[in-house]
This record gives C-alpha cells, sequence and structure tokens, in this order.
C-alpha cells in the first residue's frame, strides 16, 4: 500500500454555530495528486485552512508523515515542509521575478530577518533561482518586474517560490482560476512536471484539470465528505452529479465536466 503522507481524522470547523467543515476523513498517499473539488461554498478553502493552521480545528486530528499536528503554528507546518499557494496572487510585485524566488530560497540561508544586510548578500542564491525559473519556464523573465507579468505567468511564479520553500507536500488552492485556455494548459502541464518527487493536494474548478493531471479525487459537499476515487469514479457517482448538476437524471462524467 502507498505510504500516507497526510491524514485527517474526524476533521471538523464550526464558526458560530455554522459547520464550514464536518468530520472530514481524508488520506493523501505519498507521490499522488491529489484534488479536493465541491461546488462553491462545499468547504475546500476552510479545509486547506485547517490543514496549514490559518484557521483551528474545532475537533479531530491532523498528521503529517505520522506525526500529529493538528496544535502547530502556520510557521511550524511551513517548516516541516507543507507549503501552500493562494486564490489570490501572493507575490511582491514590484520586485523582479529573480528577486521573489531569492525570498523564497532565503529561508535555508537562516537570514530572512536581516534586513540591514546587502542585497549582495543573496546574490549566491542566483544559480538556485535560475534552476527554479528555467523549471517553470520562467528564465527568460528573471529580470522582469512582477507586476508586468501576464497573469499565467504570475501563477507559474507562485509555484517556483512555492518550489524555493523546499516543500515535501504543496497545496494548491485554484492554480487555474481566472486563466484563459493557453494559461491553463500551460499551468497544467507545470503542475505534472514539478510533481515528479512530490506529493501535491489541489483544491481546483476546471474539471478538465483534475481529470488530466489526478491520481486521486476527494469530493465535498456542505463541509463533508460525499465521495472519493478516480476521476471516472466520482465523476460516474450519482450523488456527485446531483451536488454538481442538481439532478441525478442523466448525468454523466460530460456533465460534469460541464458544470465548470
Amino acid at each position: 500500500m502507498t505510504d500516507v503522507i497526510l491524514e485527517t481524522s474526524h476533521l471538523s470547523k464550526d464558526f458560530k454555530g455554522f459547520t464550514a467543515v464536518n468530520d472530514v476523513n481524508l488520506k493523501v498517499q505519498r507521490g499522488h495528486i491529489h484534488a479536493l473539488i465541491g461546488p462553491n461554498g462545499a468547504g475546500k478553502t476552510t479545509c486547506f485552512n485547517l490543514l496549514t493552521k490559518f484557521l483551528i480545528p474545532t475537533s479531530g486530528t491532523i498528521l503529517f508523515n505520522g506525526r500529529d499536528i493538528t496544535a502547530a503554528k502556520p510557521a511550524q507546518i511551513a517548516r516541516q515542509g507543507i507549503i501552500r499557494s493562494f486564490q489570490i496572487s501572493a507575490v511582491f510585485p514590484h520586485l523582479t521575478v529573480l528577486q521573489n524566488v531569492r525570498i523564497g530560497l532565503q529561508r535555508a540561508l537562516g537570514t530572512s530577518f536581516h534586513f540591514w544586510k546587502s542585497e549582495r548578500s543573496l546574490s549566491c542564491l542566483n544559480d538556485q533561482a535560475m534552476e527554479l525559473l528555467t523549471q517553470v519556464d520562467l528564465r527568460e523573465f528573471a529580470e522582469t518586474t512582477t507586476v508586468d507579468l501576464p497573469y499565467g505567468r504570475k501563477r507559474a511564479l507562485e509555484i517556483a517560490t512555492t518550489l524555493a520553500m523546499g516543500p515535501e507536500l504543496m497545496l494548491l488552492d485554484e492554480p487555474t482560476q481566472g486563466m484563459g485556455h493557453e494559461d491553463v494548459s500551460r499551468v497544467t502541464e507545470l503542475i505534472k512536471k514539478v510533481a515528479v518527487g512530490r506529493t501535491i493536494l489541489m483544491v481546483e474548478h476546471n474539471m478538465s484539470v483534475v481529470s488530466g493531471i489526478c491520481d486521486k479525487i476527494s469530493v465535498l459537499q456542505r463541509g463533508a465528505m460525499l465521495a472519493e476515487g478516480s476521476y471516472d469514479e466520482v465523476s460516474q457517482n450519482s450523488q456527485v452529479m446531483e451536488a454538481y448538476m442538481g439532478t441525478t437524471a442523466g448525468t454523466s462524467a460530460g456533465a460534469l465536466e460541464g458544470a465548470h
């Protein structure tokens, strides 16, 4: 059986009487690309926030590599190797693409808070940063000010800065949101590329992306786990079709595809 890298047991989150995440048991296998999908308001991003400790669970436990991280703080989670991206672009707009990646790499030097040091002290990271930019097809944009990057390239830069922090588990929150077809294809291929030797858990609405690259899919509805399995399995599940389409009549994988 494949090794489990991340596991939740009866994970729940209440907000003043509203249950956003309800008794979720999730197992993410090491080396897999695992998608968390569901209709709007299903609790996907809340679940991400619980896993990375931006929110504290009301009940339940979270294990990473067999260690209980339920009470850990976000910075502790990151140091253990769980690194996430966000729905909203989270890069430094007025730094260059190269400088953004160097910030991610700087943590390994132990100088992240040495604000009095010259920027030249970070030049030792340039080769490593350029390697990462090559991985995400951004080498030619290294000296571009980030604010001037096309949207799809900014998302690629976020993946590069995430990689710079040495993730064992990458959490990608809607990495193709708001993109045109060409950018979606580029970022999808990029995710496949960087997934080699890593584990990825992603929230994604685009079903063509999910069907193309994900090993396993977990479907949330109203904060609870509705179904789990391969794309073929969940796309033929009548409960999943009802959640997405509001009906079980005449549904198919194509209907799920057309839902987003």
